[in-house]
């Protein structure tokens, strides 16, 4: 089959289009055809060698991609949940293997696709979808007395975050840097959408909330919005930072959250809220299960050939992108 490896760590030039010799589903494992696979910041972290704890985790050379959707065309020993046919989606958070044309993916992970979901939309949805469900309602469950800050509001998770907010009865309010980008995430359902270019993200939040300030700021950026994210925080308020696109956050003294108002800090992961099969059926279940009602609207931002990995990985670093990037085997 044709796939994408990772020889050595580095840059998007790593990733180098190739013959390889096709998995064999092992027990309790499937073999699916990839219809698309999702492009998350996830692998570029681990391409690049930096991930939590300065392990990439990964065995060179290694097929990258944790997210994907197609039909299942082989099944390993103890596989009762899924048979040939089926049409099924998966993220797995710290996974890899589905820049391929064929995946290995264990069946605990699968989710069946509903026949009104197409499978782009699927593979789209997946992480993305996944991790906003236990931000909006595990981290911080949201409700209807809750304002609620969203930084990267027009990107993948950001607008699934907005949706899922407003599903809640949240009032969203949604940062982003470019007017094509405050559309989107003024269709997704922002209440307000600030321009951190040309405002000062932190004092429009307490203008809009009469000086009290937001309950929660979810933040997928880290390094540059993390300090003026604390001050956006009304007294009590949650803190909950969910990647570092923007590079890590340094040390810092946690008596300053006090000092801001007894603020709590949340750095969870997506691997720890799918810890169980039951878990992974109801977030992936809901996720798509909303997207066939029409309820959450998945925006697929650029859509490009396996042979064009490298460049998949370059828009998605250049933070200019909106929605979702996939690629197709």
């Amino acid at each position: 089959m044709k796939a994408v490896r990772v020889h050595e760590l580095g840059g998007p030039e790593v990733l180098r289009h190739e013959e390889v010799e096709a998995p064999e589903p092992g027990p309790g494992e499937t073999l699916v055809k990839v219809a698309a696979c999702g492009v998350n910041y996830l692998d570029i972290y681990y391409r690049s060698g930096f991930h939590w704890g300065g392990h990439h985790g990964r065995r060179l050379p290694y097929i990258p991609g944790a997210e994907g959707a197609g039909t299942v065309i082989g099944v390993g020993r103890d596989v009762s949940e899924v048979q040939v046919g089926d049409r099924v989606a998966y993220g797995i958070s710290n996974g890899y293997g589905s820049y391929a044309e064929l995946a290995a993916v264990p069946q605990r992970h699968l989710v069946r696709v509903p026949e009104a979901v197409d499978l782009r939309s699927a593979a789209a949805a997946m992480l993305q979808g996944m991790t906003a469900h236990y931000l909006s309602r595990d981290t911080y469950p949201v409700g209807p007395a809750d304002t609620v800050l969203i930084h990267a509001a027009a990107g993948g998770t950001g607008m699934l975050l907005v949706q899922m907010a407003k599903m809640r009865g949240a009032r969203v309010f949604g940062t982003v840097s470019t007017p094509e980008k405050a559309r989107i995430a003024a269709e997704a359902g922002a209440d307000a959408v600030i321009d951190y270019t040309r405002e000062d993200f932190a004092a429009e939040s307490r203008r809009l909330t009469d000086g009290r300030g937001v309950n929660v700021v979810y933040d997928s950026v880290g390094k540059s919005t993390f300090e003026k994210s604390l001050d956006a925080l009304a007294p009590r308020g949650c803190m909950v930072i969910y990647g570092q696109s923007g590079g890590a956050v340094p040390p810092f003294d946690t008596a300053v959250l006090n000092a801001k108002g007894s603020l709590s800090l949340n750095r969870p992961s997506l691997t720890h809220h799918t810890i169980d099969r039951a878990e992974i059926l109801a977030r992936g279940g809901d996720v798509l299960r909303w997207i066939e009602s029409g309820r959450l609207a998945v925006r697929i931002g650029h859509t490009l050939p396996l042979t064009q990995a490298a460049e998949a990985h370059r828009l998605l670093a250049s933070r200019k992108t909106t929605g979702k990037i996939l690629l197709i085997p």
